[in-house]
């Protein structure tokens, strides 16, 4: 979809706490349907799959479809496929990408057997033990794993960037399948003024810069491979979900025009990506600020800004 800039800088400047609300009100009408057609399938399956892109929201997404759902009396868990990540043993055939590295991005590096075992024991409403994957060791730490056991009425959601994976969704087809992205680009009249893709690559370089202690720079540096990733293994599957929707929020290109221009200069000017994200941080000039303040707690903008009401 596409917002004009005009319309955008419009309710910015005139009332952002009543633009803020009036976003935040169709977000949360797009999770209500969303339980809707979980709480439908429910008699198929308990299992919930949530995909999409990186910086989508994926999280704060699934947390808010857990609440909905629970105040419909279903009581709801949310993993992270992260979890499944493969054990690196000796001999490990690692995907690499074009450029030699290990491609992060790769579905290969996911447990799918044990994925599929679970997704069977969850359907049949025995327990499993979900594991706890560390990634600064690459090894999954035994006394981390949770037991998970779904009595009737129960969901579970999955939320990774290969759960629509036909791996999976093949072997279970009556799982529930959701597709999230952020799709929002500006418009100027005809013109392109801000593409959706910019939008979550500042979504992510605030959270990294502010949480992970990366640099734009380090951030830029896997942008190319997370895009790449995203065209072979998400974009061929996202038409199999149930129910897609756009996570952007039109009241965030403010927001960003206030909190990521800031972090966007930091990048030096000799880094190969230095262009783009001048290009970037000139086109959120374009946008009306909207105080960062005024972001509720609950918001998934939080997710990346920071001061979230949930816990990650």
């Amino acid at each position: 979809m596409a917002c004009q800039l005009t319309e955008l800088n419009a309710a910015a400047r005139g009332d952002p706490r009543a633009f803020i609300a009036q976003c935040e009100a169709r977000y949360q009408e797009k999770i209500a349907q969303c339980a809707d057609a979980i709480q439908k399938n429910l008699a198929q399956s308990p299992v919930v799959l949530l995909a999409g892109p990186s910086s989508s929201g994926k999280t704060t997404t699934a947390m808010k479809i857990e609440e909905e759902l629970e105040r419909r009396g279903i009581l709801t868990r949310t993993i992270s496929m992260d979890h499944y990540y493969s054990e690196r043993p000796a001999g490990f055939a690692l995907p690499m990408t074009p450029e030699g590295t290990v491609d992060l991005e790769s579905p290969e590096l996911l447990d799918w057997r044990l994925l599929a075992d679970h997704f069977t024991a969850l359907e049949r409403h025995q327990p499993i033990q979900v594991p706890h994957f560390d990634f600064a060791t690459q090894t999954r730490i035994a006394a981390k794993a949770q037991q998970v056991e779904l009595a009737e009425n129960e969901a579970v959601i999955f939320e990774g960037i290969h759960a629509l994976n036909p791996r999976i969704t093949d072997l279970h087809p009556g799982a529930f399948r959701l597709h999230i992205a952020a799709r929002t680009d500006v418009r100027d009249g005809e013109a392109m003024a801000f593409k959706c893709t910019w939008l979550r690559l500042c979504r992510r370089c605030v959270r990294d810069y502010k949480y992970r202690g990366h640099s734009v720079s380090q951030t830029l540096e896997s942008w190319n491979n997370v895009r790449r990733g995203e065209k072979r293994y998400i974009t061929p599957y996202k038409s199999s979900a149930h129910l897609r929707f756009d996570t952007a929020l039109p009241f965030e290109f403010g927001v960003m025009a206030v909190y990521a221009k800031p972090i966007l200069a930091t990048i030096p000017p000799q880094d190969p990506n230095a262009a783009k994200v001048r290009q970037i941080a000139e086109a959120l000039e374009q946008f009306a600020p909207v105080d960062p303040e005024l972001v509720p707690g609950n918001s998934l903008l939080r997710e990346f800004i920071g001061g979230s009401d949930y816990h990650y």
